[in-house]
């Protein structure tokens, strides 16, 4: 297999598509001859002409209501939105629109055709308006899927599932391991099941649970675990909306113990939700309360960002107090 990192692996699966799908357009701001801000198009301007790879003016708001009109005739509407700190200007024409699009008409039309992509998360500088994880206040919205890969080989199958897939869909790029991640990828076409959780690494004492660029962060936390006689089970989630109750559950069952962690902020965070539940569906095998390791509650800081991210070592204290509880 190619080696490719995440952004290849992208383009390899937009460029997959628009071979696929003669009507299928890509467009967002600055996604033509430049090839995107992360340059995650670069080349399929010139490959499939400006008519179907094009930028768009500076409003999220109407990025997405062009791709609702779009995808409400068929046509495959792949739209960046070019950070997800910038996803709330279209936040109505997403939970209002394309989420509903679907159960106002009984079915009768959709815009399952509709994937929007955007990159989330910190780790590079970028302040508090460059480096949000904002998928919990979607996470609220039925009608909408919400998927977030981890690496190369994620990122390109994960991807293809969504453009395949009936329903609208948010595809969140962890923008740290754009150009970090590196790995084997299938140059030919295939997809990876949405809504399942992959169990990275087996183990007995405690279930640790992540998504995106907070995998590595868990896998790292784990290896110290290990060191010190603590056996991990590493689970990615992948797919936030709809989410894999069974698999994470099993596991509790399994060790006992969970520890969530996610880059946003702890308070209503999506690890929330999954500690909720897996309370409720796991009580009675629960040897310690389930913990999160998130982002603190503050807007997302510049100079102090090493201490906003939940980073390996909050993780190792955190399996700690969990085991020894």
């Amino acid at each position: 297999m190619a080696k490719m990192n995440m952004l290849h692996a992208i383009n390899s699966a937009l460029d997959i598509t628009m071979a696929e799908h003669n009507q299928a357009c890509i467009f967002g701001e600055d996604v033509g001859h430049f090839g995107g801000v992360f340059r995650a198009t670069s080349g399929l301007q010139e490959k499939y002409g400006k008519h179907r790879v094009f930028n768009t003016p500076l409003t999220e708001q109407g990025i997405l209501g062009f791709a609702n009109g779009l995808a409400a005739f068929g046509a495959p509407a792949l739209a960046e939105i070019q950070f997800a700190d910038y996803i709330f200007p279209a936040f109505d024409q997403i939970v209002n629109e394309s989420a509903k699009f679907r159960y106002r008409s009984g079915n009768e039309f959709d815009v399952g055709n509709l994937t929007i992509r955007t990159p989330y998360g910190g780790g590079i500088a970028g302040g508090l308006y460059h480096s949000q994880s904002p998928e919990a206040y979607f996470a609220h919205t039925p009608g909408l899927k919400l998927v977030v890969p981890r690496n190369p080989y994620q990122a390109k199958g994960l991807l293809r599932a969504c453009i395949q897939d009936d329903n609208p869909v948010i595809f969140f790029e962890p923008k740290r391991l754009y150009r970090a991640s590196i790995g084997e990828v299938p140059e030919e076409d295939y997809s990876i099941e949405i809504g399942k959780a992959e169990v990275v690494k087996e183990g007995t004492d405690v279930t640790l649970l992540a998504w995106g660029a907070q995998m590595e962060i868990i896998e790292q936390a784990a290896q110290k675990a290990e060191e010190a006689g603590v056996s991990c089970e590493i689970i990615d989630l992948r797919s936030i909306l709809p989410w894999d109750v069974d698999t994470i559950a099993k596991s509790v069952v399994k060790t006992g113990r969970l520890i969530i962690s996610h880059e946003a902020p702890i308070t209503n965070g999506f690890g929330a939700e999954i500690a909720a539940t897996i309370q409720e569906t796991c009580f009675l095998h629960l040897e310690s309360p389930i913990a999160r390791v998130c982002g603190l509650d503050t807007p997302y800081p510049l100079a102090l960002e090493k201490e906003y991210v939940p980073d390996a070592l909050k993780v190792f204290a955190a399996i700690k107090k969990s085991v020894e509880f």
